[in-house]
């Protein structure tokens, strides 16, 4: 696991489908790609927030990863559908025998909580 950037709150709108993106990754990683490493990215970034996950296993199918599903199971479409909705972009790369890298990114606009901390108004005084 790795974590660039400062750590920020994630909009309490998009934070569940974030995490259950992520879950699904690793999942997949875990389940299907038979690795011996999967790594976990997270980047706090003033641009956008970005999740990538890692795995040097045995990689998707070419025709599964271009029909974007394998027949009956719904990961990768409901993880591309979970970040359309959340207003991000999902992308996944692999290559048979060379692992599998899913990555989210979101808008920072979009992703980070607004602060809830309003500016001070109180006026300090000095002596009596």
């Amino acid at each position: 696991m790795q974590v660039e950037g400062v750590s920020r709150d994630l909009a309490p709108i998009l934070r569940d489908d974030v995490y259950r993106i992520a879950g699904e990754a690793m999942r997949n990683a875990f389940r299907h790609s038979q690795a011996t490493q999967i790594e976990v990215e997270v980047r706090y970034d003033a641009r956008y927030l970005r999740l990538r996950i890692r795995d040097d296993g045995k990689g998707i199918d070419p025709k599964v990863l271009g029909a974007g599903a394998r027949e009956g199971h719904y990961g990768l479409p409901g993880m591309h559908e979970r970040a359309k909705l959340v207003g991000g972009k999902m992308t996944v790369w692999s290559e048979l025998g060379s692992g599998t890298e899913a990555e989210l990114t979101i808008p920072a606009a979009i992703a980070y909580a607004k602060s809830s901390t309003k500016p001070s108004t109180a006026h300090s005084r000095t002596g009596t």
